[in-house]
């Protein structure tokens, strides 16, 4: 279904440094900066909790029940260290948008091995809003009939490479792959240089293909 949206202005894009001078300062950090929670400040000022249903109504199907799916009961406005604005799950994983999903239709491109990588936050229509303003959220359809979370249009998912909530090593990967505000838009304040390879997937589910390619073909190394 058609996601509602947000008219917001995209946040600016740290000023123009030299590539080692914004590796350095936008790597993303696997300890207590990364893993750090939610600002205290802005979480005391954020909206109440609401449901996702209230906002949808009835069109907001379950999620198929053909086999057990991990779900994104919430989704919470946070401040990230060196990255500010995120949204995370209920359980602080940082969530992002794929460039080569649509959002006028919201469509989700990635499927199979993608998803294995940058697993969808898949919703059952009651996802508790914290910071998120309701206007912007809203659902799509999978291709297996699961509905997934959108923020303005755009498919959210998380990143198996993250090693802890709060991390946030999937921004910029393969130059299609970033944070996402909690208005929908992406989050480019830091922007790791070069682009980082995603991670593999499972050893148990990867195949045999070449793991650089895409659904799509065009993404190159660490494109999915």
């Amino acid at each position: 279904m058609a996601a509602k949206r947000l008219t917001a202005t995209v946040a600016g894009c740290a000023a123009a440094a030299a590539a080692f001078a914004g590796l350095t300062a936008c790597a993303p950090q696997g300890g207590a900066d990364a893993a750090a929670g939610y600002d205290a400040a802005a979480a005391q000022q954020q909206a109440p909790p609401q449901a996702l249903s209230d906002i949808l109504g009835e069109s907001a199907a379950p999620v198929s029940s053909a086999a057990p799916v991990r779900l994104t009961t919430a989704l919470k406005g946070a401040t990230i260290p060196k990255m500010g604005k995120v949204v995370t799950d209920q359980d602080g994983w940082v969530l992002y948008r794929f460039d080569k999903d649509t959002a006028k239709p919201p469509k989700t491109n990635c499927v199979d091995k993608c998803a294995q990588v940058w697993p969808p936050a898949l919703t059952d229509g009651n996802p508790d809003l914290s910071g998120v303003d309701a206007s912007v959220v809203g659902t799509v359809q999978r291709a297996d009939g699961t509905r997934q979370i959108t923020l303005a249009g755009w498919p959210v998912y998380r990143y198996i490479g993250d090693p802890k909530p709060g991390a946030w090593k999937g921004q910029n990967v393969g130059g299609v792959w970033f944070v996402v505000a909690p208005d929908g838009k992406k989050n480019l304040t830091c922007l790791p240089t070069p682009a980082p390879t995603a991670v593999e997937p499972p050893a148990a589910s990867a195949p045999a293909a070449d793991p650089t390619a895409t659904q799509n073909g065009d993404g190159g190394a660490g494109g999915y």
